[in-house]
């Protein structure tokens, strides 16, 4: 971040305790100064702070340096016109009175805030639906403090309703009885999920139905919720590698390469130039595979097969790429913290190049099955809109959000690994329905696999891994002939990298947009804390803008532009 910007934020606060953090600025305010600090970043056109990527809490029971409370709240927000990033702590004396709510300002804030409620027990006052999220509805106490404990089973019994949200949200529509009985008609009420082909994993789609038009809907997820981030309490830092693997699984290294990428950013590790290049060649060929699955799925969802098979092939023709360049074909664990787990083998370059020109292929001819099909021009164009304006106030990153016309890209906007060098596009919708939804994902691939060519031909020689034993394992030939290369490798595989206390954010952009962790680091070898920012859980609480209004056939299509991954969604 620039130091204009810094100050720009900075001036408009002089009552509050800023600094520095990476690239961000941190802000520390009172339950008491909470809701106008954030009236202030959002609304005030010089800082227009439009973007809230991230809510979560922490729990200080056990941190080493005692604190004034033992809970706090962080708020992740992002100027992304500006290239900002700003992120606001707040310290919560008592955890049931809580917090002002910040739902009237951010849509976004209405899963955020339910989900450190849900996993923290800190209320958020005024919230308009505070409940569980990820844990369900019979879930006794709060699994993300540090005195819950992990050893308790618990087993949901029966199913939540949902009546009184769906009520709810039709008297949000304006649709009572009244209206119902004016128009001679009956609602319906309809679970698509969670056990359905269509919803492509375990979500439950609650809809209120007039005929087959949606009049409201709203959503349950946490299925697939398998507690990553407590377990990641309880791993060394280059442990919860295989953990990111199963977040977003379709493009399962994207998500390896973030994560090391967030806590080499914090230990200053400033990584070999090769090792940049493999990261950027390994992160695009997999926002190639991630958008043909989304696409190539999506256009089933529409009854068309033969795209399925133009596109799938090819994804899976890559796997055997992937195996032999990484040893496994869809969780690799290929990272490590300071390089990667190893080289490229001698001749990659070519089958990369024969890869490539079989994806192109299959997706032309994808495409020329689809630009021209009355049939789908029908069932996606105009259908399932989200204006910019809303899909930033639910926080919505990556394609979604490029498809309702917002040109943001931190391979654009926040370079790192030499991407400000490549040429590439950012492609951009205009109306931000199914179609662009599809389309952007479609130049994408060619996008990326521009990036690709061009990584390939400049991708120098030399070391993979930093010279940094403190983060690194020492060669085998030191661990097998001396003492001091043994121990090193038996207390970085035992102990860990020992990460410097301290508190921070970093992200990258993931076939689905903005994945961000948030660390809380005691100077072990264990995170702290570790918070994901799942790009696909901000965009499926802005579904029911999707779909509301449509016909449930286009929600079952909807679901398929909008990428949903259960396991970046639940974690």
């Amino acid at each position: 971040m620039k130091a204009t910007a810094i100050e720009k934020i900075c001036s408009k606060f002089p009552g509050i305790a800023c600094r520095e953090v990476l690239n961000y600025v941190e802000m520390t305010v009172q339950p008491e100064q909470l809701e106008e600090t954030l009236s202030r970043l959002k609304l005030y056109p010089e800082l227009n702070f439009g973007l809230l990527l991230d809510i979560t809490g922490i729990d200080y029971l056990e941190y080493p340096v005692a604190q004034d409370c033992r809970f706090a709240v962080v708020y992740t927000i992002r100027n992304w016109r500006d290239n900002m990033l700003v992120q606001v702590k707040v310290p919560v004396p008592d955890p049931d009175k809580g917090v002002p709510t910040c739902t009237h300002l951010w849509s976004s804030a209405n899963w955020a805030e339910r989900e450190v409620y849900d996993q923290y027990g800190i209320n958020f006052i005024g919230h308009p639906d505070l409940r569980r999220i990820l844990n369900h509805w019979q879930f006794k106490g709060h699994p993300l403090r540090k005195d819950y404990d992990i050893f308790k089973g618990q087993v949901c019994y029966d199913s939540y309703s949902m009546e009184n949200e769906i009520k709810n949200r039709l008297l949000a529509n304006g649709v009572d009885e009244t209206t119902m009985k004016d128009i001679n008609t009956e609602i319906m009420f309809l679970n698509l999920g969670p056990s359905h082909p269509a919803t492509h994993g375990a979500i439950r789609i609650f809809t209120a139905l007039d005929g087959e038009s949606i009049l409201a809907n709203v959503n349950e997820i946490g299925y697939l919720h398998r507690g990553f981030e407590k377990t990641a309490e309880n791993r060394t830092y280059n442990q919860v590698i295989p953990l990111t693997d199963r977040l977003n699984y379709c493009s399962a290294m994207m998500n390896n390469i973030a994560y090391v990428k967030a806590v080499e950013s914090w230990l200053g590790i400033e990584i070999t130039e090769r090792c940049k290049f493999m990261r950027v060649v390994m992160s695009e060929f997999f926002r190639v595979q991630d958008h043909l699955v989304c696409i190539a799925a999506n256009l089933v969802d529409m009854g068309g097969l033969t795209n399925y098979w133009y596109l799938y092939n090819e994804k899976e023709a890559s796997y055997d790429l992937i195996s032999r360049l990484t040893g496994a074909r869809l969780t690799s664990s290929f990272t490590r913290i300071g390089g990667m787990y190893r080289d490229f083998y001698d001749g990659w370059e070519h089958d990369m190049e024969v890869q490539l020109k079989a994806i192109e292929k299959g997706v032309s001819d994808s495409l020329a099955l689809v630009l021209k099909n009355r049939i789908v021009h029908d069932r996606t164009q105009g259908t399932c809109k989200l204006s910019a304006e809303t899909a930033l106030s639910y926080g919505f990153t990556g394609p979604c959000l490029r498809a309702s016309g917002v040109p943001f890209d931190l391979r654009k906007d926040n370079p790192y690994y030499n991407y400000e060098s490549f040429d590439f596009n950012v492609p951009v919708g205009s109306t931000g329905d199914i179609y662009d939804r599809i389309m952007v994902r479609f130049e994408e691939i060619f996008e990326s696999i521009k990036i690709i060519r061009q990584a390939m031909k400049h991708i120098p020689d030399g070391p993979i891994f930093v010279k940094d034993h403190n983060a690194v394992l020492p060669p085998k030939s030191e661990v097998y002939n001396n003492i001091e290369g043994l121990a090193n490798h038996f207390k970085l595989i035992f102990e860990g990298v020992k990460v410097p206390s301290g508190e921070w954010y970093d992200s990258f952009e993931a076939a689905n947009g903005e994945l961000g962790f948030h660390f809380v680091a005691d100077g072990s070898g264990k995170p702290y804390k570790l918070k994901v920012r799942p790009p696909c859980f901000y965009i499926m609480g802005g579904f029911h803008e999707m779909v509301e209004g449509e016909m449930i056939a286009d929600a079952v299509i909807n679901l398929g532009s909008i990428n949903i991954i259960g396991g970046e969604l639940d974690r």
